[in-house]
């Protein structure tokens, strides 16, 4: 019995590791190239507002004992000639910094059992050079981990000026405190560096996985395995399950294996599988979005009216021969069905339809009862980070359950109807509720620039670039000419 459950428990991991994605990220070398860019501007900017904790030291000059503190120190320039970035296949990314220089301030202040002095320490760092490695990976709750996998640092000279105190100390000072100077930063710098990619990693880890599309839907963004780091680019593989609010129970099928295409000309691509769509069709369904009713209102502002169907349906016409509005009823009695071939997006919409005239009394007068099939072609537009959808009717069949008529030759005619109820009145209203859009990444301060969609069998493919804006106002742009 217990070689059994093993076995289960061996397949059930199995089944776990292999689980396919519904979406898919891959950041190119130009990806990480424009990222590397916009990180050590921002780098630049955090090293700039740094505060450092203080550091004393004692020092013997011929039979004097000289004890110091230097305190306040602040870095009022630094320079990163030299940047590069690259991936490490199998563990993460590479980020190196060459030629750097940088100018601290700060004060001094000394003791000797002769005197106290005092003054302020510029201090000039040159050649400094830092590789440091990043380890990409997943965490048990299906966030991305970054930690440090490794920190190399060299300095080639650091050199001191001192001002304030009596010149005599200056000499004695500045080339006892190059030294200890020169120690403190290759003892805490890597330290430092570290600290920081540990609070990037707890950020990370309270980053919320499932995002909030509108009030019908959600999507699970969480990784179902740990990021894949080749030589030119890292995957990311997404649930990419859409949910509806409130009810997260996965769909009853399961996403495709599907692949990007080898291509490294945009900084990113999104992988989006027809399981993405088909659990939002059926999430949007679970939470009644595709139940729709055409009130008088709206029938009023179409001009859906009696006038439309009198002809098939004689005995609504009223004997004063007024317009009336007309009223409908229509509820999806299954999820729509999503189909992606080459360069086409298709949503098949099955439901039933109540039609009723709106007296001038403000009651109902019954028209008919059906059920109808809609063939609608899907175009599919990119707005900063989100997927739109907007549906266009192509095909429309009507099947009367209780029909006022129930002559075959009236069917023309009342499909005619419900196409130009179904355009003018009902696909805008979905349209309307998809025009929130399906967010496809949930980066700050980032837009996608210049997407390109092309839709395979069975996923699409989103080639783009990325443009990020800082928050003070200014902003970097990299397009696929850059």
């Amino acid at each position: 019995m217990l070689k059994v459950w093993y076995s289960f428990l061996l397949c059930l991991l199995a089944l776990q590791l292999e689980a396919n994605p519904g979406l898919k990220v891959r950041i190119t070398q130009k990806g990480l190239d424009y990222g590397k860019t916009i990180g050590m501007e921002l780098l630049k900017q955090a090293v700039l507002k740094e505060t450092f904790p203080s550091w004393s030291g004692q020092e013997t000059f011929s039979v004097v004992k000289v004890s110091y503190v230097i305190s306040r120190l602040r870095i009022d320039d630094v320079d990163f000639p030299e940047t590069s970035a690259s991936f490490i296949p199998g563990t993460g990314i590479s980020l190196s910094v060459a030629h750097a220089s940088a100018t601290i301030s700060a004060d001094w202040r000394m003791n000797t059992w002769l005197l106290k002095d005092q003054g302020g320490i510029t201090v000039s760092i040159s050649g400094l050079f830092i590789a440091v490695i990043f380890e990409v990976s997943r965490d048990s709750t299906g966030h991305l981990s970054v930690l440090l996998h490794n920190c190399q640092l060299s300095i080639n000279s650091v050199k001191v000026k001192l001002n304030g105190g009596s010149s005599w100390i200056y000499s004695f000072l500045s080339g006892y405190i190059e030294k200890p100077i020169q120690t403190e930063l290759h003892k805490n710098l890597c330290l430092n560096i570290k600290h920081k990619i540990q609070m990037m990693d707890g950020q990370l880890r309270k980053h919320q996985v499932l995002s909030q599309i509108d009030a019908f839907a959600q999507i699970d963004y969480s990784l179902v395995s740990s990021p894949t780091v080749f030589k030119s680019h890292i995957n990311l593989d997404l649930k990419g399950t859409v949910y509806p609010v409130g009810n997260h129970t996965d769909p009853p099928f399961v996403p495709a294996p599907f692949a990007l295409p080898d291509q490294g000309d945009s900084m990113l691509y999104l992988g989006v599988s027809s399981y993405f769509l088909k659990s939002a069709s059926l999430a949007y369904y679970r939470a009644g979005a595709f139940n729709i009713t055409v009130s008088e209102e709206l029938a009023t502002t179409f001009n859906l009216s009696t006038a439309l169907c009198k002809d098939f349906v004689p005995e609504i016409a009223l004997s004063n021969g007024t317009v009336c509005p007309v009223l409908l009823k229509l509820m999806a009695t299954s999820p729509p069905v999503v189909s992606l071939n080459a360069d086409r997006c298709i949503l098949q919409i099955t439901g039933s339809v109540e039609a009723f005239a709106v007296l001038p009394n403000s009651t109902t007068h019954y028209i008919f009862t059906g059920n109808l099939t809609a063939s609608t072609r899907a175009n599919l537009t990119i707005t900063k980070q989100k997927l739109i959808i907007s549906l266009l009717l192509k095909r429309l069949q009507v099947y009367l359950l209780h029909p006022t008529l129930g002559l075959s030759e009236q069917m023309s005619p009342m499909e005619d109807f419900l196409s130009y109820a179904l355009r003018s009145a009902v696909i805008p209203v979905i349209n309307d509720k998809l025009g929130k859009g399906f967010p496809l990444l949930n980066l700050a301060h980032t837009t996608l620039t210049g997407p390109v969609i092309k839709i395979e069998k069975g996923h699409l493919v989103i080639s783009t670039d990325i443009h990020y804006e800082h928050e003070e106002g200014g902003d970097e742009d990299l397009d696929s000419h850059s």
